[in-house]
């Protein structure tokens, strides 16, 4: 299988080496680094070439790295079913930059690329309707960057006495706070309730 992939690797890697940065193969899977700007174009070779037909849109996401320069890499999962094969693609981008919508070559992106604006706030360029997916219309902020705070910025609850459902600051009461770190996958030495008989035998 991996002699498959090189060869599928240096086949690609020869083609179109203005798309390709580099590759690499782990654990069984073919993954390449590629360009922002010829995305749209390696994509529709990857679906259009003859040896690759990679025409399935598994998957899009991406990885958030916040002390890297190009903080983001979104990562597409490509399959042939034709070759019975499998690749990754990965572009790597800054903060403020935008990546091009794939949505003509494989229209089952839209709603990939807006879930990763929603969960990631990356931009999109020439996609049909990029708004949030998966967030309530008022959401503020991006749930899987790493700075996103876990609590996130708002509860929404509903109100009894206005009956209807109410926005609001989080407000952390103190009950909260208070974290019991009685874990037995710390390895701390302690006994839990109902742990004494075993102690006595």
């Amino acid at each position: 299988m991996t002699k498959t992939l090189k060869q599928l690797a240096a086949y690609v890697s020869l083609n179109r080496n203005d798309c390709v940065l580099d590759w690499y193969i782990n654990r069984g899977e073919l993954t390449f680094n590629v360009a922002p700007a010829n995305l749209l174009g390696f994509m529709r070779y990857l679906a259009k070439d003859s040896r690759c037909k990679f025409s399935t849109l598994v998957d899009i996401t991406a990885v958030d790295y916040p002390k890297r320069g190009k903080r983001f890499d979104v990562v597409y999962h490509l399959l042939s079913m034709y070759q019975n094969q499998r690749v990754r693609l990965r572009v790597s981008i800054r903060e403020d930059d935008m990546v091009s919508s794939i949505v003509e070559v494989h229209p089952s992106a839209n709603w990939f690329e807006r879930e990763v604006f929603d969960m990631f706030g990356i931009l999109f360029s020439r996609h049909p309707d990029l708004r949030r997916i998966l967030t309530d219309y008022g959401f503020r902020g991006h749930p899987l960057r790493k700075d996103f705070p876990t609590t996130g910025y708002t509860e929404v609850r509903y109100d009894e006495a206005e009956k209807r459902v109410v926005y609001e600051p989080v407000s952390l009461v103190q009950e909260y706070r208070q974290f019991d770190f009685m874990s037995p996958w710390e390895g701390a030495q302690y006994v839990l309730p109902g742990d004494e008989k075993e102690a006595d035998k």
